[in-house]
């Protein structure tokens, strides 16, 4: 199949557009600044999702869209609500718009757990009017869509904001690591190649017309997690948290009363999140001393 992977240099999008590649698909990856290391297995393509004309000549010729772009910082939605609408909102309707143009059938949809929460906020008001979009405009336009509602993500490539990649590079840089709460907050973290191989796996025609959860297989709390990561560095890095609510976040669930169901999809094979820590550990070592 020919796939374009909207956001596909972003960190849940590189890896999807590489598991996808490695099944022997044809994969254009369309984001607006292409990865460090471009491989010559798929296409890049500059583009930006808000520009539709660019767009809808990006999807003609494709059999199905990952639709991973989007603003994804919880932090960065709060700050600036326009462009989290702009891109999370309008730019999925961009998106439904150029399938049916150009008559694409299927529609993965990159969301998120957030949104049965009452935390959140602007994120999760975003990635639920993107659901609510392709809920009620797929069926009239003969798209056959799939929503994949992520949970917490760790892994290689992620940025400076995602919580894994932050505390490692505290306690490895400063030997400290500082966080919100009192240490009993729950977590089901999954590896980013887990999460991309079964984004992978929704490709199947039994997944159409799904919303589907892909989070992790081990519920940790937040204390646990800082103690494994003090144990790896030898044990002598400080630990301090902040007994307080952290804005925008949940503490033991994301699920509200008021939440649609969907189905949690799980894979056969995972990686285990002790070895995803370490793998965590000699990416941040790599990028330091960079081997000659």
């Amino acid at each position: 199949m020919r796939i374009l992977v909207t956001g596909g240099s972003g960190f849940l999008g590189s890896h999807i557009v590489e598991d996808l590649v490695l099944r022997g698909h044809n994969v254009v990856s369309a984001d607006l600044y292409p990865t460090s290391n471009e491989p010559e297995e798929y296409e890049y393509l500059k583009l930006d999702i808000c520009h539709y004309d660019a767009l809808s000549d990006a999807v003609r010729g494709c059999d199905a869209i990952y639709n991973c772009a989007g603003v994804a910082d919880l932090e960065i939605a709060r700050q600036n609500p326009r462009k989290a609408i702009e891109v999370n909102v309008l730019g999925t309707l961009n998106v439904i718009e150029a399938a049916f143009e150009n008559g694409v059938s299927r529609l993965l949809q990159a969301s998120s757990v957030y949104v049965f929460s009452r935390h959140g906020s602007v994120y999760r008001t975003t990635k639920q009017a993107g659901e609510n979009l392709i809920q009620d405009l797929c069926a009239t336009r003969k798209i056959e869509p799939t929503i994949l509602r992520f949970g917490s993500l760790y892994g290689p490539r992620a940025d400076a904001g995602n919580a894994i990649r932050r505390l490692v590079t505290q306690a490895v840089q400063e030997n400290r690591m500082d966080f919100w709460g009192d240490g009993s907050e729950v977590r089901e973290y999954i590896h980013i190649r887990d999460a991309a191989s079964l984004a992978a796996d929704a490709l199947d025609d039994k997944y159409a017309n799904q919303a589907l959860h892909i989070s992790g297989y081990e519920r940790v709390t937040t204390l646990e997690i800082l103690e494994t990561i003090n144990e790896m560095l030898g044990g002598s890095v400080a630990i301090s948290l902040e007994d307080k609510a952290f804005s925008g976040r949940y503490r033991l669930t994301p699920y509200s009363f008021e939440s649609n169901t969907g189905k949690r999809m799980v894979g056969q094979a995972y990686v285990d999140f002790g070895l995803g820590l370490l793998e965590v550990m000699r990416d941040l070592a790599e990028e330091r001393c960079p081997l000659a």
